[in-house]
């Protein structure tokens, strides 16, 4: 299977300047290909639109600057602009599952810059690597390569970092699972409570968000094009990859010791696209990275030989006790306690779906049918009374 190495490395005057011109000369190309694309009538094949955007290119004035670095990148900007289209096409003719992908854009300067290079156009010798018309770059080698590399992709984001990216092919890892299985309710203030008890709390990001809005604020009075908007800019930019680096990290540690540990793991599909419509819990569940969580588990559990579950979205977990299989009903957010009338078991509301999840997903539900025909015929309490209610907490 394949899998993606990052390092990050710090290039010199010489190499920065380097690597701004083959990013220029990336993007150069993708936008001179996706603007033939769009006054087409019919989409040029990706050898032909090599041909006219790098061939043909370098022989003209205006683009003669385009011969100064390595064809190898050029030549995969025209074919990831193909695969966009590809992916486009796919996603309107209902093929693509997920969410419908818009047409390719083209590229702006400050947006982030890469370029790929296949194994004619970089080299590893020892601890440094050979990137071709750029020169030798040694990268901070915090692990390994499991094997040799068939392509590398230099990465500079909007906060001016800059990484190598190695796709490399990997074997699977065969650790023995301590539990059969686990259910996994998402939350908010606790990130995850699983089936056996256990709670994630989410990292507190409130402090990085009130600074990224406080920028953005002061950004949004800076006229365009100015010294002063563009540090503000660059401020922003670290503000939101230390966000991203600290839920990246959490979640990378969390998935890790999730599927290492258990050879079931049961997620619910949650309507993330619906939810964050919500104006109140937006900007929060936004925060959290629920889908890259899931995305994490279940690339995982393909290297450690895992079984990954994910249940419907409709399976009211909430509802129903996970003890006897008693339906309680909807209950109001702010209810995070609850006792089952049937069987007077006390639940917290997140564990209790936690533990129901783990039920749907190993095929061991409840007849919860059974249940309701046999506490029909018992008064257990008033229409008023469908659950006691313990303090709420908060989430």
């Amino acid at each position: 299977m394949k899998a993606r190495y990052q390092y990050r490395f710090y290039p010199t005057d010489q190499q920065r300047q380097s690597l701004s011109q083959l990013f220029g000369c990336v993007r150069v190309v993708w936008n001179d290909a996706l603007a033939l694309c769009h006054s087409s009538e019919k989409l040029p094949s990706n050898g032909d639109l090599q041909k006219l955007v790098i061939t043909q290119a370098k022989k003209t004035l205006e683009r003669e600057w385009l011969s100064e670095v390595s064809a190898i990148p050029l030549q995969q900007s025209v074919a990831d602009l193909g695969t966009a289209y590809k992916n486009f096409f796919d996603s309107l003719k209902g093929k693509r599952k997920g969410k419908k992908l818009g047409s390719p854009k083209f590229k702006k300067r400050t947006n982030q810059q890469s370029a790929r290079l296949t194994r004619g156009g970089f080299s590893i010798n020892n601890k440094c690597v050979y990137l071709a018309k750029i020169g030798n770059i040694e990268p901070v080698w915090f692990r390994e390569l499991p094997s040799t590399p068939s392509s590398v992709t230099v990465i500079k984001d909007c906060a001016d970092r800059y990484f190598l990216s190695f796709v490399v092919d990997i074997e699977p890892v065969n650790i023995d699972a301590k539990n059969q299985s686990i259910g996994i309710d998402l939350g908010i203030k606790v990130f995850a409570f699983m089936s056996n008890g256990e709670k994630a709390e989410s990292p507190c990001y409130l402090s990085l968000e009130r600074k990224v809005r406080k920028l953005q604020k002061k950004l949004a009075r800076q006229p365009k094009n100015s010294k002063r908007r563009n540090k503000t800019r660059l401020r922003i930019a670290k503000a939101h990859n230390k966000i991203a680096d600290t839920r990246k990290d959490f979640l990378h540690k969390l998935s890790t010791k999730i599927v290492s540990e258990n050879q079931t793991i049961v997620l619910e599909d949650l309507n993330v696209s619906g939810m964050v419509k919500n104006r109140t819990l937006s900007r929060v569940i936004s925060l959290q990275g629920w889908r890259e969580f899931r995305t994490l588990c279940e690339a995982k559990s393909q290297k450690y030989g895992r079984k990954f579950v994910v249940i419907s979205r409709w399976q009211p977990t909430s509802q129903i006790c996970s003890e006897c299989g008693y339906k309680w009903g909807k209950l109001d957010l702010k209810v995070r306690t609850v006792q089952c009338l049937n069987c007077g078991t006390e639940h917290d509301r997140d564990e209790n779906a936690a533990k129901n999840i783990n039920k749907v997903g190993m095929g061991n539900r409840h007849d919860s049918k059974r249940t309701q025909r046999q506490s029909k015929t018992i008064s257990v309490a008033s229409s008023s009374e469908v659950s006691r209610i313990a303090a709420p907490l908060g989430r």
